[in-house]
């Protein structure tokens, strides 16, 4: 089991909205670039970034127009629900990499992510655009039915997105998109197309207890294998809330297959992970979803043992 240690809440300088908190609460997706901490939550329009060291609060850099209600059951029925976060490079007009947010498709609200060019610091440097996923995910939904995509990571010619099979009826999945066709999609300003799907692989990852444990999140180490967080939450859709059972770490291999897979020591929703090989060793950041607009989500840190590096 593995042991997680938390390093600290993610408190904002300002609320994205008069009324709202002044932090992070469901957060969704992390990206370390440079020196700085990148975090998308499910239930904003805004991207948060933190200093990597320290704990100092967090900026917040528009990603979608608009504005969301404060009321709980109205603001999950507009949220664009931005589930992961992943780091692209070799994009014209962001020569330092660009973040994508993408979204979950599991309503039809819920479809827009966004583009996010970086500075050379690894801190948000240039305009956001807006990314439409209503065709890519218009092919994955005849191939899956109802999607929940949750993790996204950019792995040689992939774009690998991990589908979360919330309920006994959802379908836990890998999807390779052409990361090519994509990267050109992204540098036109075009909306990607179904000819982006490359293969879709269903798995099960097994349970907590008696509930299924689903992807939330990925992030890629430099052989091609991926990282990938689950959560087992009881509930029968990917639209609504249930009781976390528990939450694990696993790794995908090259060509998707699950090879690893291990819980954490706290019964929290883990929904966001970035992977990083530092002196022989994986050491990931993890973030959870506190499931509460009153809680600030924690960042979490720990090593990936039993995994070569």
């Amino acid at each position: 089991m593995l042991r997680l240690i938390q390093r600290r809440k993610l408190t904002l300088q300002a609320p994205e909205t008069p009324g709202g908190h002044a932090h992070v609460s469901a957060a969704s997706g992390l990206v370390l670039a440079g020196n700085w901490l990148h975090v998308v939550a499910d239930d904003s329009l805004f991207l948060a970034t933190f200093p990597l060291k320290g704990e100092a609060p967090g900026q917040l850099q528009r990603l979608l127009p608009g504005e969301l209600p404060l009321e709980p059951r109205s603001r999950k029925a507009h949220k664009p629900d931005m589930e992961a976060l992943c780091l692209v490079g070799g994009l014209a007009g962001a020569p330092h990499g660009a973040l994508l947010a993408v979204p979950s498709g599991s309503t039809a609200v819920r479809m827009k992510g966004a583009l996010v060019p970086l500075a050379v610091d690894g801190s948000p440097g240039g305009p956001v655009r807006e990314v439409d996923f209503t065709s890519v995910y218009a092919q994955l939904t005849r191939e899956l039915g109802p999607l929940n995509v949750e993790g996204a990571a950019v792995s040689g010619a992939r774009l690998r997105l991990l589908n979360r099979g919330n309920g006994d009826q959802g379908t836990d999945a890998v999807v390779d998109l052409d990361a090519g066709r994509m990267l050109r999609a992204l540098e036109s300003g075009e909306p990607p197309q179904p000819d982006v799907v490359r293969i879709v692989r269903r798995w099960e990852l097994g349970r907590a207890g008696t509930v299924r444990l689903s992807f939330t999140d990925a992030s890629p180490l430099p052989d091609g294998r991926i990282v990938f967080t689950a959560a087992a939450e009881d509930t029968r859709d990917a639209y609504a809330d249930g009781a976390v059972m528990g939450s694990a770490v696993g790794v995908l291999a090259p060509d998707g297959t699950p090879m690893f897979l291990d819980g954490v020591d706290a019964k929290v929703k883990l929904e966001g992970v970035d992977a990083r090989v530092e002196r022989g060793r994986i050491h990931l950041l993890l973030v959870a979803d506190a499931d509460d607009p009153d809680q600030a989500a924690p960042l979490f840190e720990t090593v990936l043992e039993g995994v070569p590096a």
